[in-house]
């Protein structure tokens, strides 16, 4: 049956959507506005069908029975997210980070006998972001990379992107034109139409799955050096996005920076962190 039949066997009202909603919200903190109907209707239409259902009422009642870590909401994390990312997004926050603030805070670690750094990247989706992180750190720091111990933590919602940042396989979307031909060659061995991730960068990272707005996640984390959480705040409310950021700020350690995706900022969010700019980009840093 094609997505179109079903819609048409199985549509989604108004009250319907906003009991989904409402859970949904409840226990991952993703807020839809109303205008989003027809996009959930659409993207959870099948789900219904490979349950056996026929309505989206026996949908919500069997939804609102399950925990937020259920494999029925993974499935609908999987299905109303878009997981847009590639490597080398952002270019100009990346330069800022390797050029700026990585140096600095090696600087200091290194006058005070301390050579550990911890980088969290706080919806990781399928590695890219983290791995990213990983490149730029074995290119700063080269032959002394062994000489620090670089914890690099991906967390994500979604078992399926945690399972696919794990395999560290990428199609060509997965570059656009943010990476060079030759730093590809480098860290990349091309399988058909794929490419694998070397083993001496997928090593350096760990993929774990975290809700972001489940405040007993955060106690099994240490605190950070550096959270890169980017186009995560566009799906949260005002009040979620406070409680997240509130999170993210006591998880910081002091003089550590919280990077957001090109399009976020703070403001009217939190004034606990203060702003940072560099060309074509901007960083908090907790003082």
């Amino acid at each position: 049956m094609s997505i179109a039949e079903i819609n048409s066997a199985i549509s989604l009202g108004i009250k319907q959507f906003r009991e989904l909603r409402d859970v949904i919200y409840e226990k991952s903190g993703i807020f839809f506005s109303e205008n989003k109907l027809f996009r959930i209707e659409y993207r959870l239409g099948r789900r219904l069908l490979e349950l056996g259902m026929n309505s989206f009422d026996e949908y919500v009642r069997y939804v609102q029975s399950q925990d937020g870590s259920s494999n029925e909401f993974h499935q609908i994390y999987n299905a109303v997210t878009i997981n847009e990312t590639f490597f080398f997004r952002f270019q100009p926050q990346l330069d800022a980070f390797r050029q700026k603030i990585l140096p600095r805070l090696v600087e200091w670690r290194q006058a005070a006998g301390d050579r550990r750094l911890d980088v969290w990247s706080a919806a990781s989706s399928s590695g890219e972001e983290l791995y990213t992180l990983a490149i730029i750190f074995h290119e700063f720091f080269g032959s002394t990379l062994g000489q620090w111990q670089i914890n690099l933590l991906g967390t994500d919602i979604s078992h399926k992107s945690l399972g696919q940042a794990r395999e560290a396989i990428y199609t060509r979307n997965s570059f656009r034109s943010t990476m060079a031909d030759d730093r590809k060659a480098n860290y990349f061995k091309k399988e058909g139409d794929r490419f694998r991730l070397r083993e001496n960068i997928r090593t350096m990272a760990q993929f774990h799955y975290l809700n972001l707005i489940e405040s007993r996640e955060y106690r099994r984390l240490r605190r950070m050096d550096f959270i890169f959480c980017r186009n995560v705040l566009i799906y949260f409310d005002m009040a979620m996005k406070k409680r997240v950021v509130h999170f993210l700020y006591d998880m910081l350690n002091h003089g550590g920076y919280l990077f957001l995706g090109e399009a976020e900022s703070l403001h009217g969010i939190s004034a606990a962190l203060k702003v940072e700019h560099f060309k074509g980009a901007f960083a908090y840093v907790k003082e």
